[in-house]
């Protein structure tokens, strides 16, 4: 069966559908050794030689959908060429290719979601789908009703308008911090320290615990695990996708 070639290298886990479509522009991949620059080119990858860079892609049945916890300090890449701690420390000892969906940045904690799926990384992450995620954010200060009831109606950041589905003071731990839990379905750069921070609430800890229907549960820091079938069933779901 022929599909898109972006499509065929996301399934084979070379990265997610977007990624895979620079790569094709960019003169990057080959199909039988012909050079392919032009997006929506059909191939069958079961008989079409695929190769990314001259390395040959193989078609992957297999399909890996893990949950990882990731600890503040690491960054969310497979590697990195500074040799800072990145997620693909934690899976070094996997033969499967795998890349994360989403970002969290590197101080940030939590729930990130890692496959060898292409198109449930590029659904998740296409704002059309708006999957909520949700957080435990630390403050330096205290969230007052109005600023609560601002952060539902939106914040003004430089880049557009910002509001959150959820707001609710979880506890205020000393005198000076609050722990907030917020929702929210954009995933725009560092959106909630900034919309905080627009605040004047500084951020002092944020902890993804939610991304659509998955919850980080206890699954503990820098631990991860693969989704179990409900899970993954209520992913496909999500993202409007048949199994």
């Amino acid at each position: 069966m022929e599909i898109r070639l972006q499509k065929a290298l996301a399934d084979a886990g070379v990265a997610s559908r977007r990624a895979c479509e620079e790569l094709i522009t960019s003169g990057r991949v080959s199909v039988n050794d012909v050079q392919i620059t032009t997006l929506g080119t059909k191939v069958n990858p079961e008989i079409d030689k695929l190769a990314v860079d001259g390395e040959t892609i193989s078609a992957n049945k297999s399909k890996t959908y893990l949950l990882f916890n990731k600890p503040a300090g690491v960054l969310s890449t497979m590697s990195d060429p500074e040799g800072r701690p990145s997620l693909g420390d934690y899976f070094s000892d996997r033969s499967d290719r795998l890349f994360h969906v989403g970002r969290l940045d590197k101080e940030s904690e939590g729930l990130i979601v890692l496959t060898n799926d292409g198109e449930i990384a590029h659904r998740a992450t296409h704002p059309s789908y708006g999957l909520i995620k949700k957080y435990l954010v630390e403050i330096e200060g205290h969230l007052s009703v109005a600023q609560a009831q601002e952060l539902r109606s939106g914040i003004r950041l430089e880049d557009g308008l910002a509001r959150a589905l959820e707001v609710t003071v979880l506890r205020e731990p000393t005198p000076k911090n609050a722990w907030i839990e917020i929702a929210i379905h954009e995933g725009r750069y560092h959106i909630v320290r900034r919309m905080f921070e627009e605040l004047g609430l500084p951020v002092l800890r944020l902890i993804r615990t939610e991304f659509g229907p998955l919850n980080v549960g206890e699954t503990k820091v820098g631990r991860w695990r693969h989704l179990n079938e409900g899970e993954v069933e209520n992913l496909f779901q999500v993202l409007k996708l048949n199994r």
